[in-house]
């Protein structure tokens, strides 16, 4: 018998969906990053009502399930980090720094809330990796090149971590 004649849809044909993938490693978060996760959170539960009161189609509602289990496993795996000091590159400082002739100021944050465009990096980002541990004036080497990171200032980012 011929697959047009037994099959039931189109859905057995699609992609299979799959989970989120989740970062390797701790889920080191700010204070402002775990805040992010919680309205992430209730936006998606929010989310989910309405679709399921419209009567949205089940993959729509599928998705942004999926969605929610990625954020309920990122909230519950959250470690949030003490607040830093200021003296040396953390998670939750802001970092000045020369590279190639260059002078470069980003922001250290988790995972879930870096945003490269806008000047936050991972702490699992190899140039952060780089930073993480240094102090104003410190030579740091990175891609391989010895003294390529001269530390020019490092800032607590407001609102990084609780008062």
């Amino acid at each position: 018998m011929s697959v047009a004649f037994r099959r039931e849809g189109d859905e057995e044909h699609l992609e299979p969906k799959f989970e989120i993938p989740i970062p390797p490693g701790p889920n080191l978060v700010t204070a402002r990053g775990l805040a992010l996760i919680d309205a992430r959170l209730a936006a998606l539960e929010a989310e989910i009502a309405e679709l399921v009161q419209q009567g949205a189609e089940q993959s729509r509602i599928d998705a942004a399930k999926r969605d929610l289990r990625y954020w309920q496993t990122r909230q519950i795996t959250a470690e949030l980090v003490p607040q830093p000091d200021g003296e040396t590159v953390e998670i939750g400082t802001q970092v000045t720094f020369r590279h190639n002739g260059k002078e470069r100021t980003l922001a250290i944050t988790g995972d879930d809330e870096a945003d490269p465009a806008a000047g936050m990096i991972s702490f699992s980002a190899p140039l952060a990796r780089a930073l993480l541990g240094a102090e104003v004036g410190e030579l740091r080497e990175f891609a391989g090149k010895e003294d390529a990171l001269e530390i020019l200032a490092i800032v607590v980012v407001p609102g990084a971590t609780k008062a």
